[in-house]
């Protein structure tokens, strides 16, 4: 659904930011001009008739603004779900009623050092001689009052930035003791991790893992570790990524202990492209790593067509340990399967 409501977005504006699954950036400029509320409102329609979301809009001559004016339009029923901060008069009065906790990039503990020095408001902050605050904060608030006065100091991000670690982690539906259980649901983590590594076309030069009780139940005996290992030459091959992991889990390991929760991070990543040079006994060894690329693309390629149809997780079949969502929602809008049945009689 994300997907579909960005897609809409992308044909109102030359240039999008995606910034979360459920916002995004438009670049306006020139769009626009003669009307920008009621265009606001064409989106708003759009993405409601195409996909049954509603969406708010705020504008403003900088992201900080036009965020700022997404919170009044959500907040505010009399905005009709769009507000525009282009204004300097309108802007002034609006800040003066905005808590400056409520200003993009300002957490509680800046907030609170705000309030200490008599800045309450989003308005206090943006009457703030930005220097004076770079000093007494960090340039990134310094900024932010610059924005709060409409002088753009962030332009849109057209790609999002790659993730500097990949985690996966669950907890079990039920307590698992059996090594071999705890091996099936790593290895079923480790392969989620490598499809999301894959997706962004990087590879992993360090892989951790951890296992743990369960931490809030005090009567039962606790245990958790964790460990690391770097290796020799990183990867994105989902068979290599099982096996390192696995080979931690027998170090980490200790029976008769009921663990709630195994996880796996990947880190120390890099672009595929930028990819170092291979381990030559690695390949000696199994010159079927030498095409492990494109087995990996092959396999992607046909998980995407047929979810969850091929998996290296593991060995056995019973997988009741895979925790229950029971009141997961329904996929009306996106499963065939799914779609609500209407009978007319």
């Amino acid at each position: 659904m994300s997907a579909r409501v960005m897609s809409i977005l992308e044909g109102f504006a030359p240039s999008i930011e995606i910034y979360s699954i459920d916002e995004s950036f438009l670049d306006l400029t020139g769009v626009c001009e003669q009307d920008p509320i009621a265009y606001a409102q064409k989106i708003r329609k759009t993405v409601f008739k195409s996909t049954g979301i509603p969406v708010c809009v705020g504008m403003g001559p900088t992201k900080t603004l036009a965020k700022l004016a997404n919170f009044g339009a959500k907040k505010w029923k009399h905005t009709d779900g769009v507000l525009n901060l282009s204004d300097p008069d309108r802007r002034e009065k609006f800040m003066k009623l905005v808590s400056v906790g409520e200003v993009w990039g300002i957490g509680s503990r800046t907030t609170a050092k705000l309030n200490q020095l008599g800045i309450h408001t989003a308005w206090d902050l943006a009457s703030q001689p930005s220097k004076r605050i770079q000093g007494q904060f960090n340039v990134m608030v310094a900024k932010t009052i610059l924005e709060l006065n409409g002088i753009g100091c962030m332009s849109l991000e057209d790609i999002s930035p790659d993730k500097q670690q990949i985690v996966c982690s669950r907890s079990f539906s039920r307590k698992l003791i059996d090594f071999k259980e705890l091996s099936e649901a790593l290895a079923e983590y480790c392969t989620r991790a490598a499809e999301k590594l894959r997706h962004q076309q990087s590879v992993t030069g360090c892989i951790s893992v951890f296992i743990r009780t369960n931490l809030f139940n005090p009567s039962e005996p606790q245990y958790q570790r964790s460990a690391s290992i770097k290796l020799s030459a990183a990867t994105l091959d989902t068979r290599i990524i099982i096996t390192t992991a696995n080979r931690l889990l027998k170090e980490l390991y200790k029976p008769n202990y009921k663990y709630h929760k195994c996880g796996v991070q990947l880190s120390q990543l890099q672009p595929a492209i930028s990819f170092a040079q291979g381990d030559l006994f690695d390949l000696a060894g199994n010159p079927s790593l030498g095409k492990s690329d494109q087995l990996m693309q092959t396999f992607d390629k046909i998980n995407w067509r047929f979810p969850k149809s091929l998996s290296m997780a593991a060995s056995g079949f019973d997988k009741t340990w895979i925790a229950k969502a029971e009141r997961k929602t329904q996929h009306y809008t996106t499963d065939w399967k799914e779609l609500v049945d209407v009978k007319c009689c």
